[in-house]
C-alpha cells in the first residue's frame, strides 16, 4: 500500500471517520485511497471555512475528532478563522494539509507557502511527514494530539510524494489521554471558598456546562448560597427542562461590571477568569471588582465533573436537591413586531427536545437565553473565538454528528455571508438543519461599538462600512441557488408558523427573519 492508504487505514482504525475536505492536485492519493478503502465518511465544503467550521461542530457534539484535508498553504489559510474558533473551542481536529512534494518545494512554485508557519497560531501540534513509511506513525501521533483533553488541533501537513511512496501498513493508536484528576488541596480550597456565600461565584465553562456537572453546581449553590454562573460563550452547554439553568456573563461591559459588582472570589471550574472581549476606554478589562480573588478548581484539561463531585462531597451536598432547576412551563407564543424578546419567546414556546442550538446570532441573540431556559433539554453552541462566520458550517458537522436531532441554526445575515457555502452541504447531505437568518442588513454589533469605543457619530464613509444595503441581501434567493427551501417572515406570527413548518422537515430549512 502507499502513504495515503496507510494513513487512511490508521485513521479509521484511530475512530477518525469522517473527513470534512476541500482537496486539491497534490491530496490526489490521499483523495484516492478514501474512496478506496471502506469505513471513511467524505464531505466536501465548498470553502475551507466550512471544512473547518464543521469538523469543530462535529467535535462538539461527538466527542471524538473528524480529519479534515485542505489544500496547500492557501487552503490552510481559509480554513485559518474557524480553526482559531475551534481551538478556543477545545475541540479536536486531525487537520490534515496537502503539500507539495518534497523535491518540487525547492522550486518555489505559485502554490508553495510557509505551511507549518500558518498552522502554528491555530494548531497545539504540528508536523510535516518526512516519509511515506512513517505517515501512518504520523497519523497516530496526530490523533493522540487531537484526543488530548479537553481536545486539540493536531495538524498533519502531508507532502504528496509522501502520499504516493509505498508504506508499511497502518499504525496503532491505542493511547488515548484521560483528563487529569484535580489535587485534593484544589477541593479543599475551592469547598473553603465556596462556603461564604452570594460572595463568591462558581464560575462555569468547558465540561462543567454538561448536564454531570451541572447537577453538582446546583447542589453546591443549594448547600452554600454561592452564585453560580457560566461564561459569556461556551462550546456547549446543556441545558433546558430539569437542568441546572445558569445565566451567563453578559458580553456588554457595564452590565458584566453591574452583574458581578458584589463578588469577592471566583471559583473556576472549566472556565477561566472574566474579562471583557474588547478594551474601551477608560474601563476595566477584568469584569469583577479589584478586590476580588480567585481559586482554579479545574482548568479546561482536567475533570470538572469529577471536581465538582469532590466539592460537593467536601461539603457535605453529594445528596442534596440541585437549586436553580428549569421547570417545564413553556413561554407564550407573541405576536407583532420581530423583537429579540420575541424571537426569544418563538424559540422557547416551540424548541423540540434534543434539539443543538448553534449561535451565531451577535447582537440580536444575546437576550434569547432567558426565554429558551424552560424548554425542552437541549444543547446550546457558542462562538468562544469571535471569528464569524462560525454558525453555518458548525451547524453542519453537528448534524453530521447527530443525523438524529434537529439542529437550529440562529444566524446573523452579515457573518452568515463569510461561510454561506455551507448551506450547499448542507443541501448535498440532506441534514436536518433549520437555519434562522436574522437579517437586520447590517453589521449591527458595529454600530453599538462604534459608540463604545468613543469613536463619537459616524459619518457617510464609516455607515456605508457597517451596513448591507445598496443592494440589500436576499437570503431566500441566496438559500434556493444553494439547494435549500426557504421562506421570510416579516412579523413574529409569519416567524412562528415558518419555523413549525421547518421543524416538521427532514432536512435543511431556511427562514429569513427580518429585522427592521
Amino acid at each position: 500500500m502507499n502513504g495515503a492508504e496507510s494513513l487512511v487505514r490508521t485513521l479509521i482504525a484511530g475512530g477518525v471517520n469522517v473527513c470534512f475536505t476541500n482537496p486539491g492536485t497534490s491530496e490526489m492519493h490521499f483523495v484516492a485511497a478514501l474512496d478506496q478503502v471502506d469505513g471513511m465518511r467524505c464531505i466536501l465544503g465548498l470553502f475551507e471555512g466550512v471544512v473547518t467550521g464543521a469538523a469543530d461542530g462535529y467535535y462538539r457534539m461527538a466527542r471524538r475528532p473528524a480529519s479534515t484535508l485542505l489544500h496547500l498553504g492557501p487552503g490552510l489559510a481559509n480554513g485559518v478563522a474557524n480553526l482559531h474558533n475551534a481551538k478556543k473551542a477545545g475541540s479536536g481536529i486531525v487537520n490534515i494539509v496537502g503539500e507539495h512534494a518534497t523535491h518540487h518545494i525547492q522550486h518555489d512554485a505559485p502554490l508553495t507557502a510557509d505551511i507549518e508557519g500558518i498552522a502554528r497560531p491555530v494548531s497545539d501540534w504540528v508536523r510535516t511527514a518526512s516519509s511515506a513509511r512513517t505517515l501512518a506513525r504520523d497519523g497516530a501521533l496526530a490523533i493522540q494530539a487531537a484526543r488530548h483533553p479537553p481536545g486539540r488541533i493536531a495538524t498533519l501537513i502531508l507532502p504528496a510524494d509522501c502520499a504516493w511512496n509505498e508504506a508499511d501498513g497502518s499504525a496503532d493508536t491505542s493511547d488515548a489521554a484521560a483528563p487529569a484528576r484535580v489535587a485534593a488541596e484544589c477541593v479543599v480550597a475551592a469547598a473553603r471558598a465556596l462556603s461564604n456565600g452570594a460572595s463568591t461565584l462558581l464560575l462555569l465553562g468547558g465540561a462543567g456546562l454538561m448536564q454531570g456537572s451541572l447537577e453538582f453546581a446546583g447542589r453546591i449553590a443549594a448547600k452554600t448560597g454561592c452564585r453560580v454562573m457560566a461564561s459569556g460563550f461556551n462550546a456547549r452547554v446543556q441545558r433546558g427542562a430539569g437542568r441546572v439553568q445558569v445565566d451567563r456573563v453578559p458580553y456588554v461591559v457595564d452590565l458584566a461590571l453591574a452583574t458581578l459588582k458584589e463578588v469577592r472570589h471566583v471559583v473556576l471550574a472549566g472556565a477561566k477568569f472574566p474579562v471583557s472581549f474588547f478594551a474601551y476606554p477608560g474601563k476595566p478589562s477584568v469584569l469583577v471588582p479589584a478586590e476580588c480573588q480567585s481559586t482554579q478548581l479545574a482548568a479546561a484539561h482536567e475533570d470538572v465533573e469529577a471536581a465538582l463531585e469532590a466539592v460537593a462531597a467536601e461539603l457535605d451536598a453529594s445528596v442534596a436537591p440541585p437549586a436553580m432547576l428549569s421547570t417545564a412551563k413553556r413561554t407564550e407564543l407573541p405576536s407583532g413586531r420581530v423583537t429579540p424578546a420575541g424571537i426569544g419567546a418563538v424559540l422557547g414556546a416551540l424548541l423540540p427536545e434534543e434539539a443543538i442550538v448553534v449561535d451565531e446570532s451577535v447582537s440580536t441573540g444575546r437576550g434569547l437565553f432567558p426565554f429558551t431556559a424552560n424548554a425542552p433539554p437541549h444543547d446550546w453552541l457558542n462562538n468562544m473565538g469571535g471569528s464569524i462566520g462560525f454558525g453555518l458550517p458548525v451547524a453542519v458537522g453537528a448534524s453530521i454528528a447527530c443525523p438524529d436531532r434537529k439542529v437550529i441554526s440562529l444566524e446573523g445575515d452579515g457573518s452568515g455571508m463569510y461561510t454561506l457555502q455551507a448551506l450547499w452541504t448542507m443541501a448535498r447531505e440532506s441534514l436536518n438543519v433549520t437555519v434562522v437568518v436574522l437579517a437586520n442588513q447590517s453589521y449591527a454589533i458595529l454600530k453599538g461599538e462604534f459608540a463604545n469605543v468613543g469613536a463619537g457619530a459616524p459619518g457617510q464613509k464609516a455607515t456605508d462600512m457597517m451596513t448591507l444595503d445598496r443592494p440589500a441581501l436576499d437570503w431566500v434567493a441566496l438559500a434556493k441557488g444553494h439547494g435549500i427551501e426557504a421562506a421570510r417572515a416579516h412579523n413574529l406570527e409569519e416567524f412562528a408558523r415558518q419555523f413549525q413548518r421547518a421543524l416538521a422537515v427532514k432536512g435543511p430549512y431556511l427562514i429569513e427573519l427580518m429585522i427592521t
